[in-house]
Parts: structure tokens; sequence; C-alpha cells
């Protein structure tokens, strides 16, 4: 099991430096990439191009989100994640090499929802990775 998106592992986190684009707009990282698309302004999303994960996360929480955000939030990450693997070779290799282990984002900054805090979450983004895991191997 892969219980904490740190060290060599740190390439699964959506804090990992990974410039990529997404829907036409480059982003720095896969959290600069998701924290826009709260956004439903078009222009709004180009706010979030230059800033590293920790400053889109913080942007994130101040901009009026998308009245649909909790229904597209899910889909919208796995689109993310698939993106950011599919544009860094390296970093897809890296995602297969991690095979059948279990991935949990381990935090202890209370995310209990996209993954696990103290024991207990949902560890949602650890879900998704397998899953766009398979679609790459399939490319």
């Amino acid at each position: 099991m892969i219980d904490k998106f740190d060290g060599e592992y740190r390439f699964l986190s959506n804090f990992y430096s990974s410039v990529m684009k997404y829907k036409g707009i480059i982003y720095m990282s896969a959290e600069g990439a998701y924290q826009a698309q709260k956004c439903e302004d078009e222009i709004a999303k180009e706010l979030f191009m230059f800033l590293n994960a920790a400053e889109a996360k913080r942007l994130g929480r101040n901009v009026k989100m998308r009245e649909d955000w909790d229904i597209v939030k899910d889909d919208i990450m796995k689109e993310i994640v698939f993106e950011k693997f599919s544009q860094h070779p390296f970093l897809k290799e890296k995602l297969i090499a991690t095979g059948d282990q279990e991935l949990v984002e381990g935090n202890d900054w209370n995310d209990y929802y996209w993954g696990v805090c103290k024991g207990k979450g949902r560890n949602k983004l650890g879900e998704i990775l397998p899953s766009e895991f398979l679609r790459l191997q399939a490319k």
C-alpha cells in the first residue's frame, strides 16, 4: 500500500509541480487546473494559470463557485488526473509502476473527501488514480 503521496510518491499528488494543459489553458499543476474549474467564467479560470498548487487552492476557496460543483467535481478530477499523466510520459510510467498497490492520499490537513486523515476519509483521489492507470495502460 502507498499510504501517502510524498517522497518518491509525491508525483501522485495534485500538488506535484507538473505543467499541464486542460481545456486550452496551461496550469502549473493538476491542483491549479482543478481549482480553476470551480469557476463558471472562462476568464476567471485564467487567474489560476501561473499559480503554484498552494496558491491555486487558496484562490479556489475564494471564487464564486459554479452551482453544479458537487455534481461535476469527481468527473472533472478524473479528466484532470488523466490529462496530467497522459501529458507526462515519465509520470505515466511511474503511475503504471505502482501496479495493483492500494493508493491512499494520507494527509494531516483534514481532507476527508479526496484523501484519508487520522484513519478516516473517502480517498476519492486514491480511487481515481487506479482507474486512470487502467485507461493509461490502454493507450
